[in-house]
């Protein structure tokens, strides 16, 4: 989409979706925009922008740095929870997956939270603060005394931990032009630029395959509770390089401090420009509703936002599930002890692989041959596809590694069809710049808030599958738990997104908040 076509989409925002969709005139975007115009600003060394390419770099790898701890905190007990339910004496299933769950419930709440907290006060106090909160909250699980302090505790660590998730990205467009920021992208490996997000989420999800399997031979070696402590380790390792080396980022906040420290140096001459003393409470107030509620009301009146929202979510639950229940299926079904059993999760690394190597080629050329055969003008539609053939392999996945596993087949069966499913998982959230959600930015007006939206309901599944998953399986077995998810991921991942291809346009045309 051009800039004019991109002005004019915006300019065609009807009154109805103004009044249904909360607006906000943004004091401190409004900021922004002065300072990128103020010929002062743009060469004052007091700039992000202006920093040394060194010390441009070093934060960019303290961020990159921060971004090992969500996933760090969230998967690599995966492989101790049998231990955690003899040490707790925990005999309820639901309880003991959510000692593990309740770490992503906290992923789908604090990013509202965080990221508009981080424009309105700078980025670099929050990502400290929230480190050794993270640090110690950790600390708190590795010394938990009880089910209810240890899940308290994995509750207040998610949501500190989220922060890097939250803030990562903006702290990359402060530092680099858009020429430059797709470099600094590679490295930092959560950040939110929908151009890198193939290669962000895949690095992402393979973290966090890859800590359960060190975490399952440091449970099976030394105990659950070294589990936090090389967390807690890593954290602090963190802090170390961070605080002394990380600097604010955010122009605003640093225009402020330029102008107050002026002012008290020469008080009687004053600040060169007035002193801003920034966003009063109100419109403070007002812009955490507008981030916190907009996400929530394009969820309920959208039908497009809502069903690829829903079918994210659901595939990701079902990813999340099987995170929890690895560990008691290979130790049941085969006698995995939890060193061997955190192996158990290159399947799906190996399925996250393929998608990488052959999903990224295929979906641009789909999109580059639509586009084509459209007048050379791409639509949101043509990320459809990509969707349409990871949605297939779903099923295929998981009535392989059902049935597979139900049959006590050898233990490479089950492994290969989470193979199939890591791939199918790939394919339909990251590869060809990620189908779903760059249809959401592509359709929408209003395309951070479609984004959060997706993200807030997908982390709330990953929170939930987790929770019935072995009710489930114990009500229907391996097989026909897996089926009864495959037959699901039929209904709601092949016809909805190629009715959506076919009749998507005329959707968003009639649709509220779209371009």
């Amino acid at each position: 989409m051009s800039v004019d076509e991109s002005k004019s989409a915006h300019a065609s925002v009807s009154d109805e979706v103004k009044a249904t969709i909360p607006t906000l005139v943004d004091v401190e975007t409004i900021q922004v925009v002065d300072l990128e115009r103020d010929e002062k600003w743009a060469s004052n060394p007091a700039n992000p922008r202006n920093w040394t390419l060194l010390k441009k770099w070093i934060a960019t790898s303290i961020i990159a740095l921060y971004t090992f701890l969500p996933p760090l905190g969230s998967s690599m007990m995966a492989p101790g929870l049998p231990e955690i339910a003899v040490q707790y004496h925990i005999t309820n299933s639901t309880v003991l997956a959510l000692t593990l769950c309740i770490f992503v419930l906290s992923f789908a709440l604090a990013p509202l939270v965080l990221a508009p907290l981080s424009e309105l006060y700078g980025r670099v106090w929050i990502l400290h603060v929230s480190n050794i909160a993270f640090l110690a909250f950790n600390l708190g699980c590795a010394y938990s005394k009880t089910t209810g302090i240890l899940i308290g505790f994995r509750f207040l660590a998610g949501i500190a931990g989220s922060a890097p998730v939250a803030i990562g990205g903006g702290v990359i467009s402060d530092l680099f032009s858009e020429s430059d920021r797709m470099a600094a992208m590679a490295i930092y490996t959560l950040g939110p630029l929908p151009e890198c997000h193939m290669l962000i989420e895949l690095l992402c999800y393979s973290q966090s395959l890859a800590y359960p399997i060190c975490g399952g031979f440091i449970v099976q070696t030394v105990g659950i509770k070294y589990v936090f402590i090389v967390i807690v380790a890593f954290s602090g390792l963190c802090a170390l390089l961070a605080v002394p080396f990380l600097r604010e980022t955010y122009a605003p906040v640093i225009w402020r401090r330029l102008q107050r420290s002026q002012q008290s140096a020469d008080p009687e001459k004053g600040p060169v420009a007035p002193v801003s003393s920034g966003p009063s409470t109100n419109d403070k107030l007002r812009y955490m509703w507008l981030n916190l509620s907009r996400p929530v009301v394009l969820l309920c009146t959208n039908l497009v936002c809502f069903m690829l929202s829903l079918y994210m979510a659901f595939v990701s639950g079902i990813y999340y599930l099987m995170f929890a229940t690895f560990g008691s299926l290979f130790s049941d079904y085969y006698g995995f002890g939890p060193g061997v059993g955190g192996l158990t999760y290159l399947g799906l690394g190996i399925g996250f692989i393929l998608a990488g190597v052959l999903g990224a080629k295929l979906g641009d050329k789909i999109y580059q041959h639509l586009a084509e055969k459209n007048g050379g003008k791409g639509i949101p539609e043509h990320r459809i596809p990509l969707l349409i053939l990871g949605s297939i392999f779903v099923p295929i996945g998981l009535f392989w590694y059902g049935w597979s596993a139900q049959a006590k087949i050898h233990w490479i069966m089950p492994i290969i069809g989470t193979g199939i499913f890591g791939f199918a998982f790939m394919m339909i959230l990251c590869m060809s710049s990620l189908p779903i959600q760059l249809y959401l930015a592509d359709a929408f007006a209003y395309a951070a808030s479609a984004l959060s939206a997706a993200s807030f309901i997908r982390s709330t599944f990953g929170f939930a599958f987790p929770l019935f998953g072995q009710q489930m399986y114990n009500a229907l077995g391996v097989g026909g738990g897996n089926s009864l998810l495959a037959g699901l991921s039929i209904v709601l991942g092949i016809p909805f997104p190629i009715w959506i291809y076919f009749y998507g346009e005329q959707l968003r045309m009639r649709g509220n908040a779209t371009r």
